[in-house]
């Protein structure tokens, strides 16, 4: 019985991370989707919401970076959200010198990010909205980009691509995220979006809910109402990487409470019969993923009680050293730090034990919305 459990969940945790991805390339030769974009100069009308809470620290270039976006002056608004900040954001953002169209809303006591985000939609009247985090610095074609594929009726939601300079853990779990809604994309709908940089038609939105993680919602509300949700890899920005293997940790746990609480509400287009091909999204990308420290326990525990034999001894010295080298990480060693290896087992590991504990907090009842926007 150890055994089959052990290979069990060696082979659930290898589907979550290798096989999701290798079924969607090989399903990708047979099956596509393409989006149909024609014009050249598609240039809908755009509402950039930006919520805020004390970014005095980067509002500055937040400010620099759109007013360098090559967008037509007249067909972009934005709205500046702030949510009960306490810093120098509001002056800042109101003595910026700028022809661009920017508006500073104001939530006077913090209510969290969907009122900020519901606020920014009540003062919205354009085609597209585009909500987009203080924290990343567009390329100036992003906002052209981005807006491309609402050419093709089918499209709903949008997600463009973050990128995080440098070869850190999570720059490169990035990427692999990344790759993985692209081949989402050419098939279905992605996953979820990214949070810091999105856009969505907004006759399709709703209000936000609390304590429910705004991209993923934008998702499921998206295809919830008959459309698709793709990514534009063309679309694009840079952010710095989280400062320590901690604010990772802590703003994995929020996410992920927040992306199950979303999921939980959502959770009839798991069912295939409702939403086709993106419930095996779902179940795959979201479910399996969000299961692997239980995958990873299984394999572990299961594993003690087969030392008798010279397979699963290798098996588990394999597993103590690869978990002793994120140990290592974390506890700063350099010679560990800056290696491939030990990027990845620190990264892996982190994330893994945020997914643990957020399960925890979510079946004990907790549910997040008050935020903080992550330090970078």
């Amino acid at each position: 019985m150890a055994e089959i459990l052990f290979w069990l969940a060696l082979f659930l945790t290898f589907y979550a991370y290798l096989g999701y991805p290798l079924l969607l390339a090989l399903v990708g030769k047979i099956v596509r989707r393409p989006v149909a974009m024609t014009a050249t100069a598609y240039q809908p009308g755009v509402t950039m919401i930006i919520p805020v809470h004390n970014e005095e620290r980067v509002i500055d270039a937040k400010l620099s970076n759109l007013d360098a976006l090559d967008y037509p002056r007249d067909r972009l608004t934005i709205l500046i959200i702030s949510d009960g900040s306490t810093d120098q954001t509001r002056q800042r953002v109101l003595g910026y010198r700028s022809d661009l169209q920017i508006r500073f809303l104001e939530l006077s006591q913090r209510q969290g990010k969907a009122a900020a985000l519901n606020l920014g939609l009540q003062n919205t009247s354009s085609e597209i909205v585009v909500f987009s985090d203080a924290s990343i610095m567009l390329a100036t074609d992003a906002l052209k980009r981005i807006v491309q594929p609402f050419q093709d009726v089918s499209i709903g939601c949008v997600s463009g691509e973050d990128h995080i300079p440098g070869g850190g853990g999570e720059g490169l779990y990035g990427q692999y995220e990344l790759s993985l809604r692209n081949l989402e994309s050419r098939l279905s709908s992605i996953a979820g979006a990214s949070g810091s940089f999105y856009a969505m038609r907004t006759s399709l939105c709703k209000p936000f809910l609390p304590g429910m993680a705004p991209d993923f919602l934008s998702v499921l509300v998206t295809v919830e109402q008959g459309y698709r949700a793709i990514t534009e890899p063309r679309a694009s920005g840079t952010m710095s990487s989280t400062k320590s293997a901690r604010g990772e940790f802590q703003r994995k746990v929020r996410t992920l409470i927040r992306g199950m609480t979303a999921l939980w509400h959502a959770r009839a287009l798991l069912n295939p019969f409702r939403s086709g091909m993106f419930a095996l999204v779902l179940w795959s990308h979201k479910l399996a993923r969000w299961l692997v420290p239980v995958f990873l326990l299984v394999i572990f525990l299961a594993n003690l009680w087969l030392l008798d034999r010279p397979f699963y001894m290798v098996a588990a010295v394999a597993q103590a050293l690869f978990y002793l080298l994120a140990l290592l990480a974390l506890l700063d060693i350099r010679v560990i730090r800056d290696n491939l290896l030990g990027k990845v087992s620190m990264y892996f590991t982190v994330v893994n034990c945020s997914i643990f504990v957020a399960w925890i907090r979510f079946l004990s009842g907790t549910r997040l919305e008050i935020w903080d926007p992550t330090r970078r």
